[in-house]
């Protein structure tokens, strides 16, 4: 009886999995090089052996943009499995005491828009911690931490009293926003999108519009800042928003289309006393993506038409 060889099969390496994957998230050659700290070249040439050895292509490539094809995007589901349970695996080994519940807030600026990629990073090292997060107001999350019912808590603050707990993560502008080439703002009495009571941006927004003599009146009222963005986007009102949430179908609004300049705020955090290691392993992922935001170069607001 002939018995058929089977021929052995080459074994993926993690190392190259890691850079093909930054490479699909973020779309670029360059940019995923930074991310697993290797020069574009090396880059390559990782793709290529990976290529060569599967038999097929991955990516799709123009001047522009890098697309996976079908085989990369069946690459993509096997290659995120593989990494994250060698995480596993190694976490279960070196890091034994890492595991648990943390309970983390944040408002939901910051929730949508940051903790996305704090948590995907932070799993990624982490894989035995599971986060919960806690989506309310800035007021709320800081009296859940001293209530013990969270672990830790992002907050938005006119400013970090030396008196209160909580430690300055970013400064950042508070700025009116309007629709790109919309007229809202040109309205008398002005249409204002705010949040409920106690909210900071409102606060400081609805005090800076009284003091300027600016008549207004609340148009819309929304307790999350994508019901904001929409009223902005419909052109039925302007509204106070962080300077990063500004996208390119707004515009941001000063003082010489009659509106007051509003300041900066502060995104503080705060972490329970006797906080465990686990909760403190956030807050220092939390602090690293908060110095990476704060090195960005500041974008041009687009003006007024």
């Amino acid at each position: 009886m002939n018995l058929m060889l089977r021929q052995t099969l080459p074994l993926l390496e993690l190392d190259i999995l890691k850079t093909f994957v930054a490479i699909a998230e973020t779309g670029n050659f360059t940019t995923a090089a930074e991310t697993v700290h290797r020069t574009p070249s090396a880059v390559s040439m990782q793709i290529k052996k990976l290529e060569e050895m599967l038999g097929c292509t991955l990516f799709l490539r123009d001047a522009r943009s890098v697309v996976l094809t079908h085989n990369g995007e069946v690459l993509l589901s096997y290659a995120r499995r593989l990494l994250a349970l060698s995480n596993e695996a190694v976490s279960r080994f070196m890091m034994p005491d890492m595991n648990g519940v943390v309970r983390l807030g944040a408002p939901d600026d910051v929730g949508e828009l940051i903790l996305p990629e704090v948590l995907k990073r932070f799993a990624d090292s982490f894989p035995s911690i599971a986060v919960n997060v806690s989506i309310e107001s800035s007021g709320a999350l800081r009296r859940a931490v001293a209530e013990h019912r969270l672990d830790l808590a992002i907050f938005n603050t006119t400013k970090i009293e030396s008196t209160s707990p909580g430690e300055l993560l970013m400064k950042e502008q508070l700025v009116w926003v309007g629709k790109s080439c919309g007229t809202a703002y040109l309205k008398n009495p002005l249409p204002v999108s705010v949040w409920e009571e106690g909210c900071i941006w409102r606060a400081r927004a609805l005090e800076e519009l009284s003091k300027s003599g600016r008549d207004f009146r609340v148009a819309y009222f929304c307790a999350h800042h994508m019901g904001q963005q929409a009223a902005i986007r419909a052109d039925l009102a302007v509204a106070p928003l962080a300077r990063f949430l500004v996208r390119d179908d707004m515009i941001a609004l000063s003082e010489k289309d009659g509106l007051p300049e509003l300041g900066y705020y502060h995104i503080g955090m705060v972490v329970a006393e006797q906080a465990e290691a686990p909760a403190l392993a956030v807050a220092d992922y939390i602090r690293a993506a908060f110095a990476r935001i704060e090195r960005r170069p500041k974008e041009v607001l687009p003006v007024a038409c």
